[in-house]
């Protein structure tokens, strides 16, 4: 059946579950200081952070996002097999190959056979995956699409490196999602791609530009940021980008009644607040409780705003973020 779609919604798109999972180890601020040789107080201080969650080294990054997966099929009373597709859009693959996707089809033990692929846009995966959840659902090519981000940021850290080390924090997330009957969808979206910032935020190895043949080091495997310099070229960009993604969309920020932002920073939330001028009751911030999830991050705070009824039918919602590449992404929607 055909609904019509609701006056400035380009692309009919239900959220009708999300989920959440989080490794068993909480991580407080105050470990990271006796274990960092620091004075009582000084991560949080740095971080922004009380406590986030840290996987074991053998823990699998498949069966965290196949738990978020399930947590979301049972909130919303869903049977794994009214799912059509998978998508996977976390920005730390399992392996090269085959795709994530498939590896948590596996740990979730879902039906054989279900399509799947992985999306990866950094930071900002959730948001490119629910574009193109969009797009397929209002084709017909599939009737409902599960979303998982999954990142295990720890395994990357440098902990030489003070500025990124203190601000990660693992975990996965669920969005399950669906065409509905118009009344909520996408009203606008934007993905725009910076490459001469594409330096400043990196893993190196992983695929063909660094490994045993093309020569590497230990440290490729790491996360490596360029903290000054990247938030000085996303500041220099993100005004007009907002101013951008407001026009497609048809809405000012005075209409939108919930912003989703990724939690990547204490001072980059703070640096959002100021520059939206949105109270603290409009913007989700679960940063002091989760760190920076990478790509599990925005949905995590997504399944915040839905279970503290923060995410309201009928009013437009913004979700935000900065990532590698240097990428911005964000879309305007109605739940």
């Amino acid at each position: 059946m055909e609904y019509p779609t609701r006056h400035g919604v380009t692309g009919a798109l239900k959220i009708v579950s999300t989920g959440i999972a989080l490794p068993p180890e909480r991580i407080t601020s105050s470990m990271l200081d006796t274990r960092l040789g620091k004075p009582a107080g000084y991560v949080e201080k740095r971080s922004g952070i009380a406590w986030r969650y840290h996987a074991a080294d053998d823990a699998s990054q498949a069966e965290l996002a196949a738990q978020a997966l399930h947590n979301a099929l049972n909130a919303g009373a869903l049977s794994p097999s009214s799912v059509d597709l998978l998508i996977c859009a976390s920005a730390i693959a399992i392996q090269a190959l085959p795709c994530s996707a498939t590896h948590i089809l596996k740990a979730a033990r879902m039906p054989a056979g279900m399509a799947g692929f992985d999306i990866n846009s950094s930071c900002v995966s959730f948001i490119s995956a629910l574009e193109v959840a969009g797009g397929l659902l209002n084709t017909g090519a599939y009737r409902r699409i599960a979303i998982v981000s999954a990142d295990i940021a720890s395994r990357g850290i440098d902990w030489a490196h003070e500025e990124s080390s203190l601000i990660f924090g693992d975990g996965a997330a669920c969005a399950i999602v669906e065409r509905g009957d118009g009344a909520s969808g996408i009203m606008a979206s934007l993905i725009e791609m910076y490459p001469d910032g594409s330096e400043l935020c990196e893993i190196r190895a992983g695929g063909t530009r660094r490994n045993p043949r093309a020569g590497m080091n230990e440290s490729d495997f790491l996360f490596h940021m360029q903290g000054k310099p990247l938030f000085r070229y996303a500041s220099s960009l993100i005004d007009d980008y907002f101013a951008r993604l407001l026009a497609k969309s048809g809405v000012t920020l005075t209409d939108i009644a919930t912003v989703i932002p990724h939690q990547a920073s204490h001072l980059s939330l703070e640096h959002m607040r100021k520059r939206l001028r949105v109270p603290e009751s409009v913007l989700i911030d679960i940063y002091r409780h989760y760190g920076n999830q990478v790509a599990a991050s925005i949905p995590t705070a997504l399944h915040e705003a839905v279970v503290s009824g923060r995410l309201i039918a009928g009013q437009p919602a913004m979700l935000i973020g900065t990532a590698a590449g240097l990428t911005l992404a964000g879309m305007v929607f109605l739940p």
